[in-house]
């Protein structure tokens, strides 16, 4: 089981293999790839730091308790209709996507985020509607 903020449930979606830092990276790809491949596993959303924001960089300014990233979560979950506290499969968390989200929902729930101009977190929720699943990272 994974414990994971609201908003990371997105980036967990746009992840291409690209992070704040190499250890960063590599933390996401081994939950990312664990999720593709085991869409059954367990999710419990969690307020605050999560196993991705554990491997955040010292060397970077750290955004992961700052209150605009808990409003990130907070509208992420309402859009998905969940609650910290529930424990899901990552199956459902694509479930809900494809019954609740549009491409264009990331320009207005992730409009702070710095990884937004990308554009692969809009691709990857494109991605999940066509029933096409997480991106394979190498």
């Amino acid at each position: 089981m994974f414990k994971l903020r609201g908003h990371h449930l997105f980036c967990l979606i746009g992840f291409r293999g690209m992070g704040y830092s190499e250890e960063f990276a590599e933390n996401m790809k081994r939950i990312h790839t664990e999720l593709r491949k085991n869409p059954k596993t367990l999710i419990e959303i969690i307020d605050g730091v999560d196993q991705i924001c554990e491997k955040y960089p010292d060397c970077k300014d750290y955004h992961c308790l700052d209150k605009n990233i808990f409003e990130r979560d907070k509208k992420v979950l309402e859009k998905l209709g969940l609650s910290v506290g529930q424990v899901i499969t990552w199956e459902e968390v694509e479930s809900r996507i494809r019954k609740y989200v549009t491409p264009e929902d990331i320009d207005v729930l992730c409009y702070t985020c710095s990884w937004r101009s990308y554009g692969l977190c809009k691709g990857g929720i494109q991605r999940i509607l066509n029933g096409a699943g997480l991106w394979k990272v190498k």
